[in-house]
């Protein structure tokens, strides 16, 4: 499987990668661990109202998660709050793009300065120049020539895993999310599930139903394979 190895990017001397150790330019999406372990994921937040009901049940679980954000969210009208409760409590964070452009046909030079954007858009609202964001998800599952310049950069490109389908065109019921999360989660897997773009009350609601059951059930939630170190 091929590494970024520890090379460096070559441009501003300044710069901080992601974090991850020895990314592989190949997506990854299994779970750290053996046993019923899974990983849970949540794309495109931070959104108001969704995201915060999310962490609530996260925090009372006592659940961590990789939060996979995009730029122009964390810059609207309370993202920057949230991305610091996100941090806070313990979440891991993923670089998921500026915007919801599809990046597959991009060139290297685009994508690099789309995924540095975010790095920094991150860091600013942070106040930290050196915080770890140690993934990187595709927009759309449109990889291009992403995963490469992501691990050149410092960070895992994830995969997508085993997704909620909570997205417009899909039956987006309460039922459906709850049955489709419960899918999901299974030993070893990356779930996939939306906190953002577009309206999430049924993912959280099925969040909040299926994370006790998988709980009682004995698993255990950790990271994604790759990024930082335990």
């Amino acid at each position: 499987m091929e590494s970024s190895s520890d090379r460096q990017t070559g441009r501003d001397p300044g710069f901080v990668p992601g974090g991850a150790v020895r990314p592989t330019t190949m997506p990854l999406a299994a779970a750290r661990g053996t046993g019923k372990v899974a990983a849970l994921t949540f794309d495109d937040g931070p959104n108001p109202g969704e995201t915060d009901r999310l962490l609530d049940v996260l925090a009372a679980h006592e659940v961590t998660a990789v939060f996979c954000v995009i730029g122009q969210n964390i810059t609207a009208h309370g993202g920057a709050e949230i991305l610091r409760r996100i941090v806070a409590e313990g979440h891991t964070l993923c670089n998921h793009s500026t915007s919801y452009a599809d990046m597959g046909s991009w060139s290297h030079a685009e994508v690099e300065r789309d995924l540095e954007a975010t790095l920094a858009t991150i860091r600013e609202v942070l106040g930290d120049p050196t915080q770890q964001v140690p993934y990187f998800r595709a927009p759309n599952g449109s990889w291009g020539i992403t995963g490469e310049v992501a691990a050149a950069l410092g960070m895992q490109p994830l995969g997508l895993g085993n997704v909620v389908f909570d997205w417009d065109g899909n039956d987006l019921s309460e039922e459906t999310l709850t049955n489709n999360l419960r899918a999901a989660i299974q030993p070893g897997a990356v779930a996939l599930a939306h906190d953002g773009g577009g309206n999430r009350e049924n993912t959280v609601r099925a969040v909040e139903t299926v994370l006790p059951e998988k709980l009682a059930e004995g698993f255990t939630f950790t990271l994604p394979q790759g990024g930082v170190t335990a």
